[in-house]
């Protein structure tokens, strides 16, 4: 057993070694127990871990059209179940549509408690106050830290590695019907490990029937059912 829990003192070691059948002495548990440099604190995965039904993600995405104009995509994730609740595109981003999008994220009674973005100057004045009104901390990462926006990092990625980097995208209205479409393949019908090979969207065991499958974005993906 691990002596190294740092919310766990030598009575609580002792007594979880007696339920495993153990009965070794409470002295002889503190003596090996491993001492502590600092006051006792959770690690960063702990804490992720149980806030994330209160945390949600957000970033910004540049895509080149063929004509060599750039448009910019919204993202928002929630973190505990990986679901992609709003994407959204413009020509021209401005902190009054980042505060819309966030308003269309989410109904005012079912807000996150905490959003996690980076520091881009865009996320002006009128963006912290569109958080506050609806009662959600605004949590900006740490300058050149991208890591600590991770989930919507790696969104990004999938988005490109999974969609845009295998089409040419024609125009604003191409590119909105794209990604629209693959949110709803990513919702709905993608797997992911951190879910245990579950969609966002829980996808039900299907046990009867002939398998089948439909084309996504043009046989890009496949969704496989039965039938």
């Amino acid at each position: 057993m691990s002596m190294e829990n740092p919310l766990w003192g030598a009575p609580r070691i002792h007594g979880e070694l007696l339920k495993l059948g153990f009965e070794p002495a409470q002295s002889s548990v503190a003596k090996y127990m491993v001492r502590r440099r600092g006051p006792p604190s959770q690690g960063w995965r702990t804490f992720l871990r149980n806030h994330t039904p209160d945390i949600a993600s957000m970033d910004l995405l540049v895509v080149p059209t063929i004509g060599f104009d750039l448009l910019y995509a919204c993202v928002i994730i929630r973190l505990d179940r990986r679901d992609l609740v709003l994407i959204n595109i413009t020509r021209n981003p401005t902190a009054e549509w980042v505060a819309r999008q966030i308003t269309e994220a989410f109904p005012w009674d079912e807000a996150p408690k905490y959003l996690i973005r980076d520091r881009d100057r865009i996320y002006g004045s009128l963006v912290t106050r569109r958080l506050r009104a609806m009662g959600i901390r605004d949590k900006p990462v740490a300058p050149a830290s991208p890591w600590q926006n991770g989930l919507a990092e790696r969104l990004i990625g999938s988005i490109r590695r999974e969609c845009l980097g295998h089409i040419i995208v024609l125009g604003e209205v191409h590119l909105r019907r794209v990604l629209k479409s693959y949110a709803r393949y990513y919702n709905a019908m993608r797997t992911h490990l951190a879910l245990d090979k579950d969609a966002p969207v829980s996808r039900p065991v299907e046990r009867n029937g002939v398998v089948r499958s439909r084309a996504i974005l043009g046989g890009l993906h496949h969704h496989y059912l039965r039938v």
